[in-house]
Order: structure tokens, then sequence, then C-alpha cells
């Protein structure tokens, strides 16, 4: 009886606690919107790319294609021509159609960034909420050993790893997801230890609630904003890491193509004025400047906190 009557009072001292803070409706503004509007872009580009492009990816288009009516020289050089009606965006230094290639490059860049990134949040989401429900044990188990690898940098550790055991999708797909998701862990860890403390927490375990319930319906809902907006720095950090590693040749492989390696690969048309190597530049530049423009707004509409977690 006297059991009974004390968890009644528990749980009278909360009943006046709302269950979750209340939700506030997302709003952008113009540089918001511009930043949506470019990802979208790219968005529909790594969908119909490959179909509106000119030329396969792989094709080194013909001499005849750069013959001018009337010139002295029937056979034309068709690397790194300029832009003309054959190639809209110009020819790289094999004569492969600078336009066709940045399209499937979308594909290729776009993807593995994409895949690496929904594979550190699956792991890092999983164990950062693990170590802030599991007690004080687990907690420093899984930080420790999350130390070890955060110790260690990410490039370095990217070339050692391929340069061991090769480069291929699913190994870049893998390695880059594990090595974000050291990050993601900690931000996820941060944000549930937290809620945990929160007063519609306590209201929840008063009432009976068991872990799960209390992870499914009151953590993860009040950490999805901040994760959300920490999503999309990870996507541009795992951007440029697949690109810098295409860049040093360890990436992608040709004669597949992605930004990174074609501006490796181009670099040496700079001098003679060929823009195959800004194109793929300009276009890692307007998608990561683009998802950096939402992730501020969101984060400035949040009055800075969702910018301070961020790692």
């Amino acid at each position: 009886m006297t059991e009974t009557t004390g968890k009644t009072g528990a749980a009278a001292q909360f009943e006046e606690l709302p269950d979750a803070p209340p939700r506030r409706r997302l709003q952008l503004s113009w540089t918001g919107k511009l930043g949506v509007c470019v990802v979208v872009f790219w968005a529909a580009i790594v969908v119909a790319g490959p179909t509106i492009a000119p030329y396969h990816e792989a094709d080194i288009l013909d001499e005849a294609l750069f013959v001018v009516p009337g010139s002295d020289n029937p056979y034309p050089d068709t690397d790194y021509q300029p832009p003309s009606r054959v190639v809209y965006l110009g020819s790289d230094y094999l004569g492969r159609d600078t336009l066709s290639r940045t399209l499937f490059g979308a594909r290729t860049t776009i993807g593995i960034s994409l895949a690496s990134t929904l594979l550190a949040y699956l792991v890092g989401v999983t164990l950062g909420i693990a170590a802030a429900v599991g007690g004080a044990t687990l907690d420093t188990v899984l930080s420790r050993i999350n130390d070890a690898f955060l110790s260690m940098p990410t490039i370095m550790l990217g070339l050692v790893v391929i340069a061991a055991i090769g480069s291929t999708i699913p190994i870049l797909i893998m390695l880059t997801g594990l090595i974000y998701a050291t990050s993601v862990f900690r931000i996820a860890r941060a944000l549930g230890l937290d809620v945990m403390v929160s007063d519609f927490v306590e209201a929840a375990r008063v009432r009976g609630e068991g872990l799960w319930w209390i992870i499914t319906r009151e953590i993860l809902p009040n950490v999805a904003m901040p994760m959300a907006t920490d999503f999309g720095l990870r996507f541009v950090y795992v951007i440029l890491f697949i690109s810098s590693l295409s860049f040093l040749g360890l990436g992608v492989q040709p004669p597949q193509s992605d930004w990174g390696s074609m501006v490796r690969e181009n670099l040496s048309g700079l001098p003679y004025g060929s823009i195959a190597p800004l194109v793929p530049a300009l276009a890692i530049a307007t998608l990561t400047i683009a998802i950096n423009l939402i992730v501020d707004d969101v984060s400035a509409h949040a009055g800075g906190k969702l910018a301070r977690r961020m790692i």
C-alpha cells in the first residue's frame, strides 16, 4: 500500500510536465531557399544526368567531329577542345566530353557520398544513443574506442587502408562511412545525454515507460533537427573527402568519372585555357556551398545552438 502511494505521489509530481517540447515549423530565408534550389538541381542531375548526357562518359570523340570546313588540318586534336556545338563545355585530356563526364560524375560522387553519410549515421547514431542511455560502463568503453579512431587523421587513414586493400566503390563507402561515424557518435551521444536529463524523460520514467519507448518517443524526436543539420555538414565533408581521394588517384578509378578525379586528370589543360578542370571544381563548390547555406540558415533559426554543437 505504501509503495503504491509513493508511486502515485511521484507521478503527481510530474503530471503537469509536457511530454516533449513543442515542435516549430522550419522557415528558410532567401539564402536557404537558394541553397535548396541548387541541391534539388543536383539531385535531378543524379537521377537524369546519364540520360541527358550527349555522350557516354568513356567515349573518346572522333576527330571528324572537330574538322572545320575549309581547314587545312584534316586531323585536329580532340584533347582540350574549347566549348563548341560539338562539346558544350569542351573536351578533356583524352578528348572526352566534359559535360557528359560531369553529368555521369554527379551520380558517382553524390551517390557514394550519400551512401557513406547514411552509413556513418546508421553506425554513429546507434552507438551514440546506446552510450547515452546504456550506463557509465558502456559509455566509457564506446567513448574511448571512438576517441582512438578520432585521433587518426582522416586522409592518412583513408590512404593507408586503400593502399592496403585497394579502391572499389563498396570499399570507399565502407571506409568513409566508418571514418565519419566517429564524429556522428560524439554529437549523437552529447544530444542523447542532454535529452536523458530532461524533465519530460523523467516524467516518462515515472509513468513506467520502458527504455525503448523513451528512445523512440522522446530522445530521437528531440535530436532529429540538430542531427539533420549535422547530416548536411557531414555530407559536405564526405564529398570533399571522396573528391580528395580521387584527386590523389586513390578514389574512383577510371574510366568511371567523378568530380575529384576529373580535376586531377585535367590540371595540365589550365595553361592552354581549358575549362575541363574548372567545371567539376565548380560543381563541387556549388553543391557544398548550397548545403552550407541550408545548414547555416537552419542553425541561425535555432539561435545558434546547433552550430555550437557541430564537431
